[in-house]
């Protein structure tokens, strides 16, 4: 009888361990929950208008992307990859403008701005 309350003690324990974890995990992750507004400021401030166009819809070359609309996950990434510059081949983005345009923000900054560009209405499409 002795081992199937230590099995239960043993299996409470797990348990309230894996439920702390969840809780934390959740709590951090609201914690650090992006700000569109934000990314508006950044984006003004940085002038991505001047490449991207009006609303970061309208590139001025077509050499630029249209961002409007485009996935939070994916222009983090690309952010990020042109902060990381050429060091890493299978990181980093090697464009010289974008990589200075990037080089003062933070992680919070850059997931607020991915945040701003996926709230605008954009003409990407995804393939149904």
């Amino acid at each position: 009888m002795k081992k199937f309350q230590q099995l239960r003690l043993t299996v409470f324990r797990t348990m309230c361990a894996a439920f702390a974890l969840t809780s934390l995990t959740a709590v951090s992750n609201a914690a650090h929950a992006a700000d569109a507004g934000n990314g508006k400021v950044l984006s003004d401030s940085h002038n991505c208008a001047a490449c991207h166009g009006v609303k970061l819809n309208t590139p001025i070359s077509p050499e630029y992307p249209k961002l409007a609309g485009q996935h939070a996950d994916y222009t983090y990434w690309a952010l990020r990859q042109y902060q990381m510059g050429t060091g890493n081949p299978h990181l980093g983005r090697n464009n010289a403008i974008m990589q200075a345009q990037v080089q003062s923000l933070s992680q919070s900054d850059m997931k607020d701005l991915a945040a701003y560009i996926e709230s605008l209405k954009g003409d990407l499409v995804l393939k149904k």
